[in-house]
């Protein structure tokens, strides 16, 4: 968003687009927030809400998230300040070339994509594995702090 003279905000068309993945089911207008159970980590509420400049992002955050409704992607856009997600930034991507932050503040759904392709089985099961190993380690999600 710009904003216009009269300190409005104006859309424009070079306006970053965000994708949220779960499992939840959004309506348009609809607040994504913090204090709900987490999709990953020790499942606490959730500090942190997550958004990716990437639908590729938004569609492992749909395909490992908790729950037993559909996958969806979602547009969204934030109320407030947005930063790197420290998981995927600092220990396994540095310089966020996945484009994944997180928030404590809102997110607002705008939209939904409702035609996408998941990754293959054999692609999530190793994930999903991994992941596993990851929580036998001990090994948590920064987010959880």
């Amino acid at each position: 968003m710009a904003e216009a003279k009269n300190n409005t905000k104006v859309a424009t068309p070079f306006a970053q687009t965000y994708f949220h993945g779960t499992k939840a089911d959004l309506k348009i207008g609809d607040l994504v927030e913090t204090g709900f159970n987490s999709n990953f980590g020790q499942h606490k509420n959730a500090k942190y809400i997550f958004l990716s400049a990437t639908l590729d992002a938004a569609i492992w955050g749909a395909e490992l998230a908790l729950g037993e409704g559909r996958e969806r992607i979602y547009l969204v856009e934030p109320t407030g300040k947005i930063e790197d997600d420290p998981d995927l930034t600092d220990r396994k991507f540095p310089g966020n070339p996945t484009k994944s932050y997180r928030s404590t503040e809102p997110f607002r759904v705008v939209g939904e994509v409702t035609i996408w392709q998941g990754h293959p089985i054999e692609q999530l099961k190793a994930m999903k594995d991994k992941l596993e190993k990851l929580k036998e380690q001990g090994i948590n999600s920064l987010n959880d702090e």
